[in-house]
């Protein structure tokens, strides 16, 4: 599109998504959120809707390039997409665990208080 006036034509810019349109980024929020839920469940770290999002997301593209990588398919559809973010979403949470010192349960209150006397 562009507009034109009398002896000037000005072209607009627009900004091209490409794959990522606004149905695809929001089947991919759809799916991040529940991958990101489910592994967060199964691995024991809770850390809210926002968190379970952002792990999720990142959860599946390493997902999709493990998957890749070994050049496995599960197919078309969101279910495959779902199982293949969850997947990443639990290795993206066993390695962060990893190099967070161990595991979480440790330090939230299973120990011992001292009573003062």
């Amino acid at each position: 599109m562009s507009v034109t006036l009398p002896g000037i034509d000005i072209p607009s810019r627009t900004i091209d998504l490409g794959a990522l349109a606004t149905n695809d980024f929001l089947i991919l929020l759809v799916v991040g959120l529940i991958a990101g839920f489910l592994a967060s469940r199964v691995v024991g770290s809770g850390g809210g809707l926002l968190l379970d999002l952002v792990v999720g997301v990142i959860g599946a593209f390493l997902g999709s390039w493990l998957f890749g990588l070994f050049n496995i398919s599960l197919g078309p559809g969101v279910l495959p997409m779902i199982i293949v973010a969850f997947v990443g979403a639990v290795l993206l949470l066993l390695i962060v665990r990893g190099f967070s010192g161990g595991f979480a349960y440790r330090r939230r209150g299973f120990t011992r208080r001292r009573r003062a006397l």
